[in-house]
């Protein structure tokens, strides 16, 4: 379910899409501009160096973790590398077989297909792309009743790409497909202050490091936040005729927004205060905490939890969600000692 935080790291409805485009000149074209994910940048180059030896396609790759890391990006800097095509879909785009046949047989040799929410392709059209992306090969039904025949077509050499944020809801069978699987991770502080630097660079504002920390502090870790938290940072100094932007400047458009130092909003504090004040802290079942927040449990699970779990301010136990210490601290409330 998609709900309207500016700290959701999630892309889920039209608003969001229009955002990303808005950012798109924020994305970094090659390994050496992609600030982060060292490991996982020198084992792709290593493996698109290779298959341009060989003047072969690189094998099909499967990026996966949590939503707001880059994946999309990082499709498109493989691509820029391998100096191919680029085509982008998503799983719940692709509805039949016949989509999917289009987007194969409409691709160039050495073309790159990234499909974002691979997780929710079709059965359907799951079980078509498996000889495509083993053979490149095409199997094609003609006609109906006992006079229909199969043909096998036969497709160019290409890619796939396919990111998710669930990469156990993957069936098997597509899993093993894939020749390179790798997990996007969380980026580090100083990372994160990278990269809005760069930003603000591209987007023509002028910031100090003290600024760009304040920001990526409360980024949780994630560029696609921190790209909104800076474009919200540059109305503030564009209304208030801001030429350099200090931390000062920051906390203040930040304050506005209601995002603590930790990056908690609005809806993270309602939730844990919940727990507090009404559950002493817990442990109290997810549903009833979606009924508190009027949420539905899913939205509780993927968009609340796995920051405020990361960050060490809630446990998940047999018996429910229960507040830290930290959350305590942190929130002004007083932990409750053990009689």
């Amino acid at each position: 379910m998609a709900i309207e935080r500016i700290v959701n790291p999630e892309v889920a409805d039209e608003v969001g899409r229009a955002e990303e485009q808005a950012l798109e000149g924020l994305r970094p074209r090659s390994f050496a501009a992609y600030v982060g994910q060292p490991l996982l940048k020198q084992n792709l180059g290593l493996a698109i160096d290779a298959a341009k030896v060989r003047e072969e396609p690189v094998d099909h790759i499967l990026l996966y973790g949590p939503p707001g890391l880059g994946k999309t990006t990082m499709a498109g800097v493989i691509a820029a590398e391998l100096g191919a095509g680029f085509r982008v879909t998503s799983g719940p785009a692709i509805e039949r077989a016949g989509d999917l046949a289009s987007l194969l047989t409409n691709l160039a040799d050495g073309d790159v297909l990234f499909i974002d929410e691979i997780h929710r392709l079709p059965k359907t059209v799951e079980e078509v792309l498996y000889p495509a992306m083993a053979d490149f090969g095409l199997d094609v039904m003609l006609g109906k009743g006992p006079s229909a025949k199969s043909i096998r077509l036969d497709l160019p050499k290409f890619t796939i790409i396919g990111a998710t944020t669930r990469a156990g809801s993957l069936s098997a069978p597509l899993r093993d497909r894939f020749g390179h699987v790798h997990r996007l991770e969380f980026y580090s502080p100083d990372e994160m202050i990278q990269i809005i630097e760069r930003a603000a660079g591209i987007l023509g504002m002028t910031l100090n490091r003290e600024a760009a920390a304040e920001i990526a502090a409360r980024s949780r870790l994630t560029p696609r936040i921190a790209n909104r938290l800076l474009k919200r940072v540059r109305d503030y100094a564009q209304v208030k005729q801001v030429d350099t932007i200090t931390r000062r400047e920051a906390r203040e458009a930040l304050h506005l927004l209601e995002i603590d130092e930790l990056g908690l909003d609005t809806s993270d504090r309602r939730l844990l205060s919940a727990i507090i004040e009404h559950y002493a802290g817990g442990p109290v079942g997810v549903e009833t905490l979606a009924a508190i927040c009027a949420e539905e449990r899913a939205t509780i699970e993927d968009v609340y939890e796995p920051y405020l779990m990361q960050i060490g301010f809630l446990e998940r136990t047999p018996r429910g969600r229960k507040v830290t210490a930290k959350a305590y601290a942190h929130l002004g409330h007083e932990y409750p000692v053990a009689a």
